[in-house]
């Protein structure tokens, strides 16, 4: 500030000074005024020069008006930025006394701070062709981020009203996803760190961010990010058999004991996937340290932020379909504390039970939800609890209201959030009976008991047939176990009643069935991507895998003389006895709602078989 209102000294210059030259401009003369512009735009441009056109620009800025629009414009390219500490902040008093003096220079200013949020660009010459991208070895990239912060914080000290004229700026401006890993993540950071400073635009920054990396999970489905993993570990162990057949020599024995862990294992082998891993990263840690004071959290900052987060949350995430990482923000913030869980979890009910929202809003609500209790270890069993209660106590209300009226039938365009609720019910049961059931086991099965499923299983809404089989098989199989329902009865009905579509292509027929009526999915399924799993995992409720001879077990049916102690085994995709079964081959429209088979941490998919 000291420095910034400082008169500044006196220049001579040959020809006169910079006012004498705007003077002539004025009048005609446009001589002086080009070989100024000249003088400015010369690539070779000392320090000195440029400290001493400043000193003169800073005391004419009244002279800077609309009319010399291209002179400022020659001014805001000159590359002040890599220059000595006197030149910039010669140029950050001059920003604050253009904008001050003339705030129709606003706009421009902005854009050409803006545009230095990401690193340098360089061009490469290979084959005769320029190619383009960002320097990722300026050893000063930091320092000079940190004086763009420094320049964007003088022009909004002086002109107030800088925010709503920025956003449409840094919209702007946001790099494409084709761009390098290195530009993305940089400007990114830097927005984030717009936040800090310019709170206003916080809601407004988050909502752009998110919506880039939306689209970014939407254009790489987890199966497209597992293929490429796995394509890339095949290539690298024939690499690695194939060196280890060529090179083992002498040169070998001086690497042992120097083991190097390659970055490469810390890549992701799908281009997207690796952008959106280098910005969810970016993403966790800007909620960490937002939310966090000195390591302790911040109960007022961490409400604050929560808020904005559930504001893009229900504008942004609640209405796309099938999104893998993305929504793991809410999944991270509600880990801060018990409230934030019980909040969203809040949230999510009034969604899912409020009439006047769209049904397939009520429906995601319901996924979220489901997933949301069973995948997060921080949500304790008497939430669980809380919860079940909620959802079951709608879904009695709602077959009261249904089951003897005119749409008492099976429909998922009638009765798309009672489906939705019940698949809620069923996986988070899959996931938590267990704890359910500790401790106590008679007290544990009272209260399972007390939920009636049977009612809810029978009605004439059928929910068995419209939910995801592998949920159904699951939850029928844990049901049957502590003799809560039998639901192989209907199942076996609901089969019956599947009719297969045979389509032809070029490898033969294919038989096909819908397994997805309800078009759901679970959208914390396992997190896949590298870096910020770490940030997950602990937190996150895996699927546990059974050996064969637990599977063996769940075949032999339950005696009612078994002991209330005995083990209860988690149990994975039992589907009842059928001696004309076959499995359906998936088809497309299930790919994005069915985890697939490698994901560690997913139940197994299970298809619903129908008689030969």
């Amino acid at each position: 500030d000291e420095f910034i209102s400082s008169p500044p000294r006196k220049t001579v210059r040959f020809g006169g000074t910079l006012t004498e030259i705007l003077l002539k401009y004025e009048k005609g003369d446009t001589t002086d005024f080009e070989l100024l512009k000249h003088q400015l735009s010369d690539p070779d441009i000392k320090d000195a020069q440029i400290i001493n056109w400043l000193h003169e620009f800073r005391a004419a800025v009244a002279y800077l008006t609309k009319e010399l629009e291209q002179l400022v414009n020659i001014l805001l390219r000159l590359p002040w930025l890599r220059r000595s500490r006197e030149v910039v902040e010669e140029y950050l008093g001059f920003l604050g006394n253009l904008v001050s003096a003339q705030t129709v220079h606003l706009r421009p200013c902005l854009r050409m701070i803006v545009s230095l949020f990401v690193p340098p660009r360089i061009t490469i010459r290979e084959d005769d062709v320029d190619i383009s991208d960002s320097d990722d070895d300026d050893e000063n990239i930091s320092e000079n981020f940190d004086t763009c912060h420094r320049a964007l914080q003088t022009v909004a000290r002086y002109v107030p009203s800088t925010p709503q004229f920025l956003m449409p700026i840094l919209e702007e401006f946001f790099p494409f996803i084709n761009k390098s890993e290195r530009t993305l993540e940089c400007y990114v950071h830097n927005l984030l760190r717009v936040t800090v400073y310019l709170p206003t635009l916080r809601l407004q920054i988050l909502e752009l961010i998110i919506e880039k990396l939306l689209k970014l999970d939407v254009s790489t489905p987890q199966q497209d990010i597992e293929d490429a993993e796995e394509t890339a570990n095949n290539c690298a162990s024939e690499e690695k058999s194939t060196e280890e057949g060529l090179f083992a020599m002498e040169e070998d024995e001086d690497k042992k004991g120097n083991k190097v862990v390659s970055p490469s294992i810390e890549r992701m082998a799908h281009p997207l996937a690796e952008r959106l891993d280098i910005l969810m990263t970016i993403l966790f840690s800007y909620i960490k340290d937002v939310c966090h004071v000195d390591g302790k959290l911040d109960i007022s900052n961490t409400k604050d932020l929560y808020r904005d987060l559930v504001s893009v949350f229900d504008k942004l995430i609640l209405p796309t379909h099938a999104s893998c990482h993305v929504q793991y923000f809410m999944f991270y913030i509600c880990s801060f504390k018990l409230g934030l869980a019980e909040a969203f979890l809040d949230h999510l009910w009034k969604k899912l039970q409020d009439p006047n929202n769209p049904s397939v809003i009520r429906q995601t609500a319901g996924s979220y939800i489901g997933s949301f209790l069973a995948r997060a270890k921080f949500i304790p069993i008497v939430t669980v609890k809380a919860c079940l209660d909620l959802l079951v106590n709608w879904l009695h209300k709602y077959i009261d209201n249904q089951d003897t009226g005119a749409n008492a039938y099976c429909d998922v365009a009638l009765h798309g959030p009672f489906y939705s609720t019940c698949q809620a019910v069923f996986y988070t049961l899959i996931f938590r009976h267990k704890q359910l059931l500790d401790g106590n086991l008679r007290k544990g099965l009272s209260y399972l008991q007390s939920l009636n499923f049977e009612r809810i299983v029978m009605c004439q809404l059928n929910p068995l047939k419209i939910c995801i089989p592998s949920v159904v098989n699951l939850f029928a199989a844990i049901t049957r176990k502590y003799q809560l329902v039998f639901c192989y009865t209907i199942i076996e009905r609901n089969n019956r009643q599947f009719i297969p579509v045979v389509r032809s292509g070029t490898g033969g027929d294919l038989v096909q069935t819908c397994t997805n009526p309800l078009d759901s999915f679970f959208p914390f399924d396992p997190y896949i991507l590298k870096r910020s799993k770490k940030t997950i995992d602990p937190m996150y409720q895996f699927w546990e895998e059974l050996s064969a001879e637990d599977l063996e077990n769940l075949k032999k049916p339950i005696k009612k003389g078994t002991s209330e102690d005995e083990d209860d085994d988690f149990l994975k995709g039992e589907t009842p006895q059928n001696d004309g079964v076959v499995e359906i081959a998936p088809n497309s429209y299930e790919s994005n709602t069915r985890s697939p088979v490698s994901s560690i941490g997913s139940p197994a998919d299970c298809y619903v078989p129908y008689p030969l």
